[in-house]
């Protein structure tokens, strides 16, 4: 019993620094995409005429 439940922490914690690790490069990856989809905004701005 004793055994089962230390494999069931040792998967448990392999699964939370996975999904630790994905959601930090998640997370990196739409900082990089609002980073460049605001620059394109700024720059498409000069191309307005009222």
């Amino acid at each position: 019993m004793e055994e089962k439940v230390y494999k069931q922490l040792g998967v448990s914690g392999a699964l939370s620094i996975a999904f630790g690790v994905i959601s930090i490069v998640a997370g990196i990856a739409m900082g990089v995409l609002l980073i460049v989809s605001g620059g394109k905004l700024l720059s498409s701005r000069r191309h307005i005429v009222f």
